[in-house]
């Protein structure tokens, strides 16, 4: 934590700049998505914990899995990934109070719960498992004032009992209510054979791009037609992000990310084991800021790495079957910005990030946020950064 004193004209300078940013937004006919020209470092300023198990409107906060920032009305909006378990599948609207020494406040304004298309609750998997959601990732359109939001379906094979739930893009009001969804190309179906998405490895990911022209997700770890989930050992583990035109609501493009190894052994052989990506952050100019995160079990915390992702000459494989039989002839280019393990902090789940506002010193931020689990040993984490031009 920085050690700063509180410098007043900082603070008005930094409360009027964000009052007349959001104005601005509204006074637009078009609205501008946040972008970054260039960044060559990110600065870790702080840490804020929310504390385990807080009760707020009838609901327990926790496996907040996406966060994303309006700077016209200053909220932040947070996906749960509670299956309709605890309480009914939902999100929430949360302020950020920022001081000199960084995120000082956490506060939740409002939740609600997200709808299917007959205006009802998502039920539990054990009561209607067909219709059982995984929120995932979820992005505000700043155009339409609409919500994008990922589930990452289902897949559970035993003893003969297979569930089998396809993934989806849908689109709800700032009240929860079912708009529309994206239909999803034909390699994003779960198979009960090893073809098709891997269990809790799906559309994790998801962001605007082009002044919300354009919808990119991602997958967190390969389909099995595209080879091998991350190792200990660099194994060609390509992940896909799907390009859709939301004009036409078709998928345009997909194209070849390749993850990082593992980062530590578990500490039993045997164990638990991965490495994928939990989040992808438009940056402007046909780049993007991809958190890679990798757990073993054991270990402690996470380990999180961040990219910046440049998909100008990466090939478009929407035709590919298979990586793993027709490798993809270029890949998308990515360079190495931030190994959060050289913090010296712990780190917990990381699963959201999102651009938030100008930081007084004219620097964009970019605030992260970690999923709980739901679990006491667990830290529902907020993690903030200035970016470094």
């Amino acid at each position: 934590m920085l050690n700063r004193t509180v410098d007043f004209q900082i603070v008005f300078t930094f409360f009027i700049a964000l009052t007349l940013g959001g104005c601005a937004v509204h006074r637009n006919s078009i609205v501008k998505q946040q972008t970054l020209t260039t960044v060559s470092k990110l600065k870790y300023i702080n840490t804020y914990v929310f504390p385990h198990d807080q009760q707020f409107r009838g609901t327990t906060i926790g496996g907040l899995s996406g966060i994303d920032y309006d700077p016209a009305s200053q909220l932040y909006y947070l996906i749960c990934d509670d299956r309709s378990t605890i309480n009914p599948a939902r999100f929430y609207t949360a302020k950020i109070a920022l001081s000199a020494s960084g995120i000082s406040d956490v506060t939740f304004k409002d939740v609600k719960t997200l709808k299917q298309q007959d205006g009802s609750s998502y039920p539990k998997l054990k009561v209607h498992a067909t219709h059982t959601t995984d929120p995932e990732a979820m992005r505000y359109n700043g155009l339409t004032q609409q919500l994008y939001w990922t589930s990452e379906g289902e897949r559970l094979i035993k003893n003969g009992d297979t569930t089998l739930i396809d993934p989806t893009i849908t689109i709800v009001s700032v009240n929860g209510k079912y708009t529309d969804s994206i239909p999803l190309p034909d390699n994003l179906r779960m198979h009960g054979t090893e073809s098709g998405p891997r269990r809790n490895g799906v559309l994790e990911g998801l962001t605007f791009a082009d002044d919300f022209k354009t919808l990119y997700v991602n997958l967190e770890e390969p389909l099995y037609q595209d080879g091998p989930r991350a190792a200990l050992i660099r194994n060609k583990a390509f992940i896909r992000i799907y390009q859709f035109d939301l004009k036409t609501k078709k998928n345009t493009a997909q194209y070849a990310y390749e993850l990082e190894p593992v980062a530590l052994p578990p500490l039993k052989t045997g164990d638990e084991s991965m490495n994928g990506s939990p989040d992808i952050l438009w940056l402007g100019n046909n780049r993007m800021l991809v958190t890679e995160r990798s757990y073993s079990a054991g270990q402690n915390g996470t380990n999180i790495k961040v990219f910046i992702a440049d998909l100008q000459d990466a090939t478009n494989i929407i035709a590919n079957p298979s990586l793993k039989d027709n490798p993809a002839s270029q890949a998308v280019q990515k360079k190495f910005l931030l190994n959060m393990d050289d913090l010296g902090v712990y780190i917990d789940n990381i699963e959201g990030a999102t651009l938030g506002p100008v930081l007084p010193n004219g620097h964009q931020s970019i605030l992260f946020v970690a999923d709980n689990n739901f679990y006491k040993k667990e830290q529902n984490q907020f993690m903030l950064f200035e970016v470094i031009p």
